[in-house]
């Protein structure tokens, strides 16, 4: 057990709450036009937000008192627990917007991919782990990964659900780098995925329209490119400074998924390009932060742990953002802490947790 250094890395700690503000804010103001249309209460997406934050701020602070070491004893039932609940959702499974990835009823419903791609990460750590501390090769340990990746990926495509997907493959790799596998297996593996995310572009025709609409949005203004231009608009209206905070005339019905997977779009138009640097800054110093206890932590463990992460974070992250600025084809994956959704917002500061735990032990100065 790592020896404990002192208290929880401030600066992350500090980094997150800003992005989590930031998040509840726009949240409100993206969100109250249509909460007020469609629900009869301007504040229902506010209170829901709020109160999934205080109950992952408080599984945060739970699991950051947690020596991280302990979990390695658990995170062969942890990844078991969570394949089952993915296995689980097409049977009995809450629909929403024509898919199927919430476990629950009504209030109480949860996406069991946000706990699944926090259990790979914490079980493809452990076993890469134990091949640095017993110096053995650590490519012996990559039939096992990408095993475990295609049972979970293959599982949350059911769903369907690429861009976690995605998040997840590209965590998994970087992984596999920090790790030390050779270079020539990350080749084939990277060029094995590429391959696999065109294949299920090409064979989902609703796939196939957003790639081509991905790369012409205005050969389909008022169809598959709708979500991409409606979403550039309000960005490019934002200016400099932005339209003020709650003057976004996107909101009014013409962005979907405003207070979801497309709120930066939202933060662009209020609150202009500086705001948007603002939150690109607040992701790169996570991003910073993050890489530093994972460079400073004492073990490989510990290590590897707050590199998949921070990476897994990231990744979703920059897939959400290119998404919303047309660099990306479109696909459902929210900007973690910021925008609207329970269990992601719950599992991310989960995460969180258990990184801030590692900083403990990290020699950050």
């Amino acid at each position: 057990m790592p020896v404990r250094r002192g208290a929880p890395d401030f600066i992350l700690f500090a980094l997150v709450l800003a992005l989590l503000s930031v998040g509840i804010i726009m949240v409100f103001s993206s969100s109250a036009v249509a909460a007020a249309q469609d629900i009869g209460d301007p504040y229902y997406y506010l209170k829901r937000q709020l109160l999934w934050a205080l109950l992952g701020l408080s599984g945060m602070v739970v699991v950051m008192n947690i020596d991280y070491a302990r979990y390695k004893g658990y995170v062969d039932w942890f990844l078991l627990g969570s394949i089952v609940l993915l296995a689980l959702v097409p049977l009995i499974g809450y629909e929403s917007k024509g898919a199927v990835r919430s476990l629950g009823v009504g209030f109480l419903t949860f996406q069991p991919s946000e706990l699944a791609k926090l259990a790979v990460v914490m079980y493809l750590s452990r076993n890469f782990s134990r091949y640095l501390v017993r110096n053995q090769p650590v490519d012996k340990g990559i039939i096992s990964a990408l095993a475990v990746l295609g049972i979970v990926a293959g599982l949350i495509m059911t769903q369907p659900d690429l861009g976690t997907t995605v998040a997840l493959a590209g965590t998994t790799i970087i992984l596999m780098v920090a790790a030390g596998v050779r270079f020539i297996y990350l080749g084939l593996i990277a060029l094995g995925g590429l391959a696999g995310v065109a294949a299920l572009i090409y064979l989902a025709p609703y796939r196939m329209k957003r790639f081509l609409a991905f790369l012409d949005p205005w050969s389909d203004p008022l169809g598959g490119g709708f979500q991409v231009i409606q979403s550039l608009l309000a960005l490019g209206s934002g200016g400099l400074f932005g339209l003020g905070l709650g003057a976004s005339r996107q909101k009014f019905f013409y962005l979907p998924e405003r207070h979801t997977d497309f709120i930066f779009a939202i933060i662009g138009e209020e609150l202009g390009f500086l705001g948007a640097l603002l939150v690109l800054l607040l992701f790169f110093g996570f991003l910073w932060r993050g890489y530093k206890i994972a460079i400073t932590a004492p073990d490989s463990f510990g290590s590897l742990v707050a590199v998949g992460i921070t990476s897994l974070i990231a990744f979703q992250a920059l897939i959400n953002l290119g998404v919303v600025t047309g660099s990306l084809p479109v696909t459902g994956i929210t900007l973690p802490f910021i925008s609207y959704g329970g269990s992601s917002l719950f599992f991310t500061l989960i995460g969180v947790g258990v990184l801030l735990n590692v900083s403990r032990y990290a020699n950050l100065k």
